[in-house]
This record gives structure tokens, sequence and C-alpha cells, in this order.
């Protein structure tokens, strides 16, 4: 069997990422776990390997209780999903084996010639990360994904104000507050996801042609999808109709909060314009 070109997209949060990984696991050329999100190598940077195996640890005794409840009567895709975190906890036990996970990535694969991750917080490693991972196969492709910034930030404030008080919903106030932190430098987290031009800068160093940048907004009428297919070396499929990963809860901005939003993240749109492309026609509105 040949050996498998390894891909990671890495982002950017809240940009389509849940979306390609739907679109590339139906892609009968690709192998993808069950897992979407493995953090294994921000786990790893930051010494968080133990924290990520009580995640799953939680999450694979939940779904151990559901087949079980179930009999393992039509949970085939239950049944998968839990072998699935059963043998990616085993590689989380074995700590820093990069072996161990490729072995992950490859289990199960008969002939597709691509397999791989999605972990968009893999956007915020260090340059010498970045080139670790770069290295770890003959044939390594990197995605970032780009969404308007404004967009963006919106969709991932929304997303915080739900995480942090799920039992009180997404409120305008809520985004409002988290909002105002990241204006104001108080939330490093969602400032360094939006700062597309220090991570694609890093990213180019680390990795070189190795990286695709491409723009969300075209990944639906095929544009992106065409040129991410070509730079995994896949034949393209047309991308469905409709169907939205992962869409958050609508919550409108207000003209003020978009003003904000805008003026803080001019020097995104810049970069983009002037490094990347000319941008699809949403970002200039």
């Amino acid at each position: 069997m040949t050996e498998a070109r390894v891909m990671f997209c890495v982002g950017a949060t809240k940009a389509g990422t849940g979306w390609l990984y739907e679109y590339l696991s139906a892609h009968p050329d690709c192998h993808f776990r069950s897992i979407k999100e493995l953090h294994y190598f921000d786990a790893l940077e930051n010494g968080k390997l133990d924290r990520e195996i009580a995640k799953h640890e939680n999450r694979h005794a939940v779904l151990s209780r559901k087949v079980a409840a179930a009999g393992g009567e039509h949970l085939v895709d239950d049944i998968a999903r839990l072998r699935d975190r059963t043998e990616w906890l085993n590689v989380l036990r074995h700590g820093a084996e990069v072996g161990a996970y490729l072995g992950y990535l490859r289990g199960g694969r008969t002939a597709e010639l691509v397999i791989g991750e999605m972990t968009p917080a893999y956007a915020l490693l260090p340059q010498r990360r970045l080139k670790e991972m770069a290295g770890l196969a003959e044939e390594v492709r990197f995605v970032y994904l780009l969404r308007d910034p404004v967009a963006r930030l919106w969709s991932h404030i929304r997303m915080m104000a739900q995480r942090r008080e799920p039992s009180g919903g997404l409120t305008p106030e809520r985004a409002g507050r988290i909002l105002r932190r990241t204006l104001r430098g108080e939330e490093s987290q969602i400032a360094r996801r939006s700062d597309y031009a220090g991570n694609i800068s890093r990213l180019r160093r680390a990795v070189g042609p190795r990286l695709l940048v491409a723009f969300y907004e075209e990944l639906f009428d095929g544009d992106a999808t065409a040129r991410i297919c070509e730079h995994l070396g896949i034949a393209h499929r047309p991308p469905p109709k409709g169907n939205v990963v992962h869409r958050g809860e609508a919550l409108a901005m207000t003209a003020e909060q978009r003003i904000a939003m805008r003026d803080w993240l001019a020097p995104q749109y810049e970069f983009v314009a002037e490094t990347v492309g000319q941008p699809p026609a949403a970002w200039l509105s």
C-alpha cells in the first residue's frame, strides 16, 4: 500500500473547518477518523495531555453508557465512534510518541490517499512545532480557511457566550461583554484566532508551499474545494448544496459593534488583500 499524504486543517476557528471535515470524510480518496479535532500537538506543546485524557475518558464513558443502554442495536456509528475514542485514549496515554499518533490516523485505512485531522488551535502553535508536524511524513499538506474577519469574530463571540453560560443561553448582553473584553485586549485566545496576519505568516515560514489558504465563502460554490482537492492531490467532487455544519445560534450585531470590529480588524483585511489575494465580495460589504 502506498504511503498516504497527511493533511492538517489548522483553522481558522469558526471558518468552515467542520464543513470541510464532513466534505472530505465523504470523499473516497480520504480517510478521517470520527474525532475531528485531536488537539494532540497543542496538548504536547502546552503540557496538557492529562487534560485531554480526562476529556476523552469522560466522553468515552458517556458513549459507552449510550451503547450499553441500547444493547448495540441501530448504533453502528456510535459503536465506531466508541472504538475510535478507545484507540485515541491509548495514543494519549503513550504521550509524545508520534508513531502512535500516525498509527491512529492510519487505522482502518485501505487505499485512501489522504489521512489527517482538523484542529484549528494548531494555527497558534510556534514555528518550531509546525515544522515538526510538516516533517511527520514524506508528504504533508496544511490548509487554513479564511472567513470575513468581522463575521468570524462575531461567530466566535457567540460561541463563547453560549459555552461559558450554557444554562443562560445566548443574550446580547453576554455577547456584548465578551466583544468589549476582546477589543480591550482581555480575551487573548479570541484575539489570537482573529490574527490572520500573524498566523498565516508563521505558517508560511514553517511549512512554505505545503500551506494552502482558502476562503470560507468560496467553499460552497466549489471554487475553494477544487483548490483544496488539487492541493491534496485528489479528484475534485462538487460540494453538497445547503449543507451547513455547526451553525451557531443567530444574534444580530448592532451597527456600533460592526464598526468597532471592522476598525479593530482593519489590519487583517489589509494583510489578506495584500498577501493572499482579492477577498470574496462578501468581505467588501
